[in-house]
Order: C-alpha cells, then sequence, then structure tokens
C-alpha cells in the first residue's frame, strides 16, 4: 500500500491513526430540518450517563451558532433520560428568526443577551456548568479589532463572572498551523504555531482561559474542534457543492479532517468531567486524515458528477490527531464514508444549507 492510500486511509506510518470499523448509525435517508436535529441531538448511553453523574443547571453561552441548539438539545434529552432534573440556559442574541423559540420547544431556558455587553453578563444566573461557544471567526479580516475582542476580552469577563463553575470552552485545531501530513496531525503536546489573526486571536482565547483558571482554579476544559458536520455546513458540504456547481476543486489544502456533529456533541458534554487546573487541552475530529482528491471522487459518485480539480497537493495541512479523545470516549459513531453518503444524498434532496462555508482551504489564515 503506498504512502498516499495509507494517509487517505488514516494509516499514515508513525502518525498514530487509527482505522474503526464504524458502527452504522447516521441514517443517510435524512429528509428534513427536524429529522437531522433529532440525529444531532440523540445523546448515547455514555452522554446519559455523564449527566446522571453531572451536579447543578447548564448555561450555554452562544448557543445561537452552529452547534449550539443540537449541542442544548441533547443535553436536555440526556437529562431528561437519566432523570436529572436541571435547568438548560441557553444564551444568545437570537438574531435569526425562529432560533429562540425553537430551543424553548424542546425544554431548553432562553436569554437574550449581548455577552460582550459587561452588565448583562453579570444579570445571567449563575450555573455550575458552563459551555462557552462564543467566537469569531468569518469575517475576521476587515474586524480585526472585534475579532480580538470576542475572542480574547470576553472570555476573560466570563471567566471571572463563572470563576467558581466548570467551563466547557471551544477553542479550533487552527491554533497548530500547518503540520506535515506524513505526521499524522497535530497532538495537544505540540507547540501551537498560529497563522493569521483569527487564529492569533484563538490562541490568546486559550491563554486567557489558561491564565484565569491557574489563578482563579476555574476548572477548564479547552477543545480543539476541527472540523464538524452536520450536512448543512462542513466540508463535506463544501466540496459536494462545487462539485454539483462544476466549480474547480483547489487541492492546495489538499488533506483535512471531519467529524459528525452529533459525535462532537456528545464528547463535549461528557468534558465536564475532564475539566481542570490547569485546563485540559483536547482534540476534537475523526479518526480519518482524508485527502481532498479522494473524498470529491467519493462524493462524485454519490452526486453522479465527477469533480474539477486545479492545483496539486501540499506536504502540509491543518490536521489534528484526535487519539487522546478516543482514549477518553471511545471512537465516533459515524464514519467519514457515512457523512459522505450523507451530506451528497442530502444536498441531491435539496437540503437546507446554512451558507457558512469552512474556508478550510485557506493556507494563510484569512477568514
Amino acid at each position: 500500500m503506498d504512502l498516499a492510500l495509507r494517509i487517505a486511509l488514516g494509516l499514515a506510518e508513525g502518525g498514530g491513526w487509527f482505522y474503526f470499523p464504524f458502527p452504522v448509525s447516521l441514517d443517510s435517508t435524512i429528509e428534513g430540518i427536524e429529522q437531522l436535529e433529532e440525529q444531532l441531538s440523540q445523546p448515547p448511553s455514555g452522554v446519559v450517563e455523564a449527566m446522571r453523574r453531572l451536579n447543578g443547571d447548564i448555561i450555554v453561552l452562544g448557543v445561537a451558532g452552529k452547534m449550539g441548539p443540537s449541542l442544548a438539545r441533547m443535553a436536555r434529552r440526556a437529562s431528561d433520560l437519566a432523570g436529572v432534573q436541571r435547568r438548560i440556559i441557553g444564551v444568545a442574541r437570537f438574531s435569526a428568526v425562529g432560533a429562540e423559540a425553537g430551543l424553548q420547544r424542546h425544554g431548553i431556558e432562553t436569554i437574550r443577551a449581548d455577552l460582550l455587553d459587561e452588565e448583562a453578563l453579570h444579570r445571567l444566573p449563575d450555573s455550575p456548568n458552563v459551555l462557552y461557544l462564543a467566537g469569531m471567526k468569518f469575517g475576521a479580516t476587515g474586524q480585526e479589532s472585534l475579532t480580538w475582542a470576542m475572542n480574547t476580552h470576553l472570555p476573560a469577563i466570563v471567566c471571572r463572572r463563572f470563576a467558581l463553575s466548570r467551563i466547557v470552552a471551544f477553542s479550533t485545531g487552527n491554533v497548530y498551523g500547518l503540520a506535515p501530513v506524513a505526521g499524522g496531525g497535530s497532538l495537544e503536546t505540540d507547540p501551537p504555531a498560529p497563522v493569521g489573526e483569527y487564529a492569533m486571536s484563538c490562541l490568546g482565547r486559550e491563554r486567557i482561559f489558561e491564565h484565569f483558571s491557574r489563578t482563579l482554579g476555574s476548572r477548564v476544559a479547552l477543545l480543539r474542534l476541527n472540523y464538524a458536520c452536520d450536512l448543512r455546513y462542513g466540508v463535506l458540504v463544501d466540496l459536494a457543492q462545487r462539485i454539483l456547481a462544476g466549480a474547480p476543486v483547489d487541492l492546495g489544502m489538499g488533506w483535512f479532517n471531519t467529524l459528525w456533529q452529533g459525535d462532537a456533541n456528545a464528547m463535549t458534554l461528557c468534558c465536564f468531567e475532564q475539566a481542570a487546573s490547569p485546563p485540559l487541552l483536547l482534540n476534537l475530529t475523526g479518526p480519518e486524515l482524508l485527502g481532498v482528491r479522494e473524498t470529491c471522487e467519493a462524493l462524485g459518485r454519490h452526486l453522479g458528477r465527477a469533480p474539477v480539480f486545479v492545483g496539486t497537493e501540499s506536504s502540509t495541512a491543518l490536521l489534528s490527531n484526535a487519539r487522546q479523545s478516543f482514549s477518553l470516549f471511545g471512537p465516533p459513531r459515524v464514519s467519514a464514508g457515512q457523512l459522505i453518503a450523507s451530506a451528497a444524498a442530502w444536498l441531491l434532496r435539496g437540503g437546507q444549507t446554512l451558507n457558512k462555508p469552512t474556508h478550510f482551504e485557506s493556507r494563510d489564515g484569512r477568514f
């Protein structure tokens, strides 16, 4: 087996990657938003048990983003299945029509607030468990000051406001920078080397959480996620849309990771028990190291369209190795192969997208 194929299968020599025979659990015939949200928020037994052991309410800061609604709903469903009475409180500005009502229908309390408003933040109810989903990526170029305010100033306010709480906060694999493909992806022990102001501000976010965790003793888990996929957005959706449009796919960023958002939700909720001082750092992504060329060819077979390529694969890419998360929680339930088939089927049926491209192909850190 040549190196390119080994890498495509997640078997790069020396990289520590695993190839798991995943159980089939993602329904490739999902036809509507409610059915999709049902799958995204379905809690596995491990999450139900984690919510049974967890004490107290959960507040979700930035709940109206891409992952917030299904994550909050999984927390609600798992708590109910565990027989635990707790408040799940979602906080956001709720600028999108229907977002707040959708959460309320599923038993999630909502509070409208601009998190950068310190007075509004201090009026929020106390909660022993905080999910921190707030941040800014898209549009960061040209709005650098707001990006830094959201990604570094806001965490400082939150850390002081919820100093006695467990905090599970999203970060990103962008803090690593580009890594050699043959190495299998960056590990949590690798030194960060962020490229561009967005990635630098995300490292700043981590440093702020680390500072307050060390000085105040707050228990924190920092989750370096890349890239979640829920059929309405993600790298696979970006690639499939280009294939359907007949647009060329640039191979410059020739490799990537992805993870079913339902699995990302489950691992995130299990991280409350892993929160520590100083913070736990944890990569969240799938085990497969996916080649853009091979992935597009697989998507093309499902879509009935041949992909068009430009450029050639570079020897480096933004890649993470998530073996530490697998050792804690086990492998994801959904494989990349299942996601490829499901994303293609979703788009062929005219499934809604969020129109939020990942820009995973960016090698200069500009988003």
